[in-house]
């Protein structure tokens, strides 16, 4: 907790009064520590967790905030961060929980954003889509923090006792206190933000367009939520001269920046990189963009993309050249 001084304490008693100092210094504390924006969430209902990281390690920037998730917090897809690596590291559940009928086991059980740049004197958020399933009423879900500074370490790990009071720890956990809640139906899920868990693509939205040997389908993109810095773009590439090609760069003018990315799972650690050398596109061969794999990260985009809208995009491959497309923007979910 960061402490105000003597003199400080009596000019605010002075100006203030009593009650707005209290005021005064329970904001300064409950700023000092990584907490939720909302601190409660409802049972049976998919959320945007949205983790706040107010300052650096004595005066460090943050480089790296990892999460674990707790048991009851389930199906987690963390949103992508412009200028950070994302690992999701999976696991068992320690029970099955239900899938619009799917039985499922396993899932993200620690996320981490990682090589950032996030200065002390700065403020920001990191978010986790996910769903509270199978836990009572009053119960307070514990997300503990590892907040990294180059080699100093904050850990923001401490969670109170039954009916202790968090606030008289030192290094508090995130906390999400769970309440009842009505049985909302499906439309929660329509909250996925960058859903990139590698769901069927939705059908060709749009003619096929044939650039030389090369041929492009399928084109879209992904309603994105309120607030969301990245938006996602897939389509899919058949070749079917006998010379390979490759995508170099995208760019649009509703974004600042367009990247490719890919996205590999290996030893259950989910990682996303960004393809500066592009993709190739093999002669005779099918290249798919599509959720939880090669796709486009719309950077600084200028207004959030809507369902029904368009998002105009030009690739630029190594043999065919500039190619104009046109992206239909589908659900948040890529229907």
């Amino acid at each position: 907790m960061r402490m105000i001084d003597t003199q400080t304490i009596k000019t605010l008693g002075k100006t203030l009064g009593l009650a707005a100092l209290l005021s005064a210094c329970v904001a300064a504390g409950a700023e000092a520590h990584v907490s939720f924006l909302d601190k409660e969430a409802t049972q049976e209902s998919t959320i945007l967790a949205t983790l706040q990281v107010p300052h650096g390690c004595d005066g460090k920037a943050t480089t790296e905030v990892r999460v674990k998730l707790p048991e009851g917090f389930v199906f987690a897809k963390p949103q992508p961060k412009a200028g950070w690596e994302l690992e999701v590291i999976k696991g068992d559940y320690q029970k099955t929980y239900d899938n619009h009928g799917d039985k499922v086991k396993t899932g993200a059980v620690e996320v981490r954003w990682k090589n950032g740049d996030l200065s002390d004197d700065f403020y920001d958020t990191f978010v986790i889509q996910g769903k509270v399933s199978g836990v009572e009423a009053g119960t307070a879900l514990a997300f503990p923090v590892t907040q990294m500074c180059g080699e100093a370490v904050e850990a923001w790990d401490q969670v109170a006792k039954d009916g202790g009071d968090p606030h008289s720890l030192k290094s508090p956990a995130p906390i999400l206190k769970v309440v009842a809640g009505e049985d909302h139906g499906h439309g929660h899920d329509d909250m996925a933000g960058m859903d990139m868990s590698g769901m069927s693509a939705a059908a060709p939205a749009g003619e096929a367009i044939k650039a030389g040997d090369l041929e492009i389908s399928g084109a879209f993109a992904k309603a994105m939520l309120p607030g969301q810095p990245v938006g996602g773009g897939f389509f899919t590439v058949k070749n079917d001269g006998k010379t390979d090609d490759r995508l170099l760069s995208v760019s649009s003018p509703v974004a600042g920046e367009v990247q490719i990315h890919e996205m590999v799972t290996k030893d259950n650690v989910m990682r996303m990189r960004q393809l500066k050398d592009g993709i190739a596109i093999a002669a005779g061969e099918t290249v798919k963009l599509e959720p939880g794999n090669l796709h486009l990260m719309f950077q600084k985009v200028k207004t959030p993309f809507k369902q029904g809208d368009t998002v105009p995009v030009t690739l630029t491959f190594e043999k065919a050249g500039k190619v104009d497309l046109v992206l239909q923007v589908l659900s948040a979910q890529g229907k």
